[in-house]
């Protein structure tokens, strides 16, 4: 295990932290229940606090939610979206979205980020909320839109197949 970018991680097929193995990523797991504060701080979920340390960005998620990105990840994930053709409107639209609405923060020693008012409104959020992994971020639900998507989407979850995600199933 090597401590890679401001993260354990695992390397040449060993266990991370986080026991997931991995190249070096953070990994996201679990659902927490954080509450926001008046100031509209949240106190990230503990097993995230590290992977976060160094700094984050939050930006709109497509489903309502706010994602919760490591800063380098963020980084890497802009570095690929500039190799798109900014002549397709669509590209223009979307990044007009994302880096408009992104905010780049560093955890307070208590493990605590504010999420700016523009994207708690965008993300209806209020004091509830749920923090979920997903993977390589996280993402900040309002928790009754949360149990609401969730609902809508775990009988589907059986039948999701190699037609959705080719190739991992």
């Amino acid at each position: 295990m090597e401590y890679i970018g401001g993260t354990w991680g695992y390397h040449s097929g060993e266990w991370g932290q986080s026991g997931v193995r991995g190249e070096g990523q953070p990994m996201f797991l679990g659902t927490h229940a954080p509450r926001l504060d008046d100031k509209g701080r949240l106190v990230l979920p503990a097993k995230f606090r590290e992977q976060l340390a160094a700094g984050l960005v939050l930006t709109k998620g497509q489903d309502r939610s706010i994602v919760v990105w490591p800063a380098a990840e963020f980084s890497a994930y802009s570095e690929r979206l500039n190799e798109a053709s900014r002549s397709d409107a669509r590209v223009r639209a979307y990044l007009r979205v994302l880096f408009s609405g992104a905010s780049d923060e560093i955890p307070d020693r208590q493990g605590r980020i504010t999420v700016p008012t523009s994207l708690r409104e965008y993300a209806g959020l209020d004091r509830d909320v749920i923090v979920v992994g997903n993977g390589t971020t996280a993402e900040i639900w309002d928790s009754s839109t949360w149990e609401s998507y969730l609902g809508s989407q775990e009988d589907d979850f059986s039948g999701i197949d190699e037609e959705v995600i080719p190739g991992v199933m």
